[in-house]
Parts: structure tokens; sequence; C-alpha cells
């Protein structure tokens, strides 16, 4: 079966954390738009506002992420990562999870991992996500705040990480296999 499985969410919700362990457990590629993003912001020598402050009035850079996501998921056989996967991978998904946590939640996480001050993280990453969510609205007529395309709906704050990940990987790996004996 050709498998396409999108992992969407606001910054800090655990999304490429994620979709990497559902790739390796259900043995399929991963792909993540936020990665690619920063490889793009890297190699630009560019920090990731400073990124934001671009696309924002040139569409270059997302489209090639998004025509590189739509690609992918034409493949198959892969978790897509990304605010936008959900719909960058269309029809072709076979399910399409939204990861939500707590605002102070998700600061936390991104403070750590970029190791960086809950401020510079809360000032970074609020101002990311409003001008990402109107740069969307405005380039795809796509409002990331509504949940009406997705399939499962997890808040990766309820249980801690190693719980989370089993409850996750049971949800997804029983859908995969259910879904699975239909085809057949």
């Amino acid at each position: 079966m050709n498998l396409v499985i999108t992992v969407g969410g606001l910054h800090g919700t655990g999304k490429s954390t994620y979709a990497k362990l559902l790739a390796e457990d259900l043995e399929l590629r991963h792909i993540s738009a936020g990665e690619l993003f920063r490889a793009v912001a890297k190699e630009k020598k560019m920090t990731l506002d400073e990124m934001n402050k671009i696309t924002d009035n040139n569409p270059e850079i997302d489209n090639t992420i998004d025509q590189r996501i739509k690609q992918e998921a034409n493949k198959g056989n892969i978790i897509l990562d990304g605010q936008l996967t959900a719909w960058m991978a269309g029809d072709k998904t076979v399910l399409k999870i939204l990861l939500i946590a707590p605002k102070e939640v998700r600061l936390k996480r991104i403070a750590q991992r970029d190791c960086i001050s809950l401020e510079e993280a809360e000032k970074g990453t609020l101002y990311r996500e409003q001008i990402e969510k109107e740069r969307y609205k405005r380039y795809y007529g796509i409002d990331v705040s509504d949940p009406s395309i997705y399939d499962l709906i997890v808040d990766t704050n309820l249980y801690p990480f190693e719980e989370m990940k089993k409850i996750i990987k049971k949800i997804v790996g029983d859908y995969v296999k259910e879904i699975t004996k239909r085809k057949k």
C-alpha cells in the first residue's frame, strides 16, 4: 500500500519529533517542511525571522518547499510534517494528524531545543506564527487555525513524552493496519 501520512501543528507541538518516530515505526520515509525551511535559511545565512520577512513578500521559497512536499506525497510511503502538509499532500493522504499543545509548553520546548531564553522563544515564535498564518491565507487561502481538515487531533502535553509516544504509535499503527486490510 502507498501510505502518505501528514503531521501538522504549530511550532513546538512535536511535529518533527513524532513524525520521525512514526516513520521509523512504520518503515516510511520522512520529510519535514520546517527542516527544509531551516536548511534554506542556513544556506542563505539568515535567521528564521529574516527568512520569514523575505517570504512575506516573495512566495518563491514557500512554493519551492510546497512543491517538494507535493512531489514526495506523489511518491508515497512517507510521513510529511509541517503546517501545510495536510493541504499540500491533499487526497494522497490516508491520515492527517494535528498535534496541539498549550502555548507555554510549546514555547518552553522551543527555548530548550534552540538553546534560547523563554522570552526569545516567545517573541520569535509568536511573530513567526502570526506572519505565517497571514502568508498562508494570502498565498493559498488556507486558515491554519481551522482544524477541520484533520482526521486525528492529539494534545502532546497530555502525558509525558514516553507515554505519548506509545499512544500515538498505537493509534496510528492500528489505523494503518485497518486501512491496509480494507484495501486488500
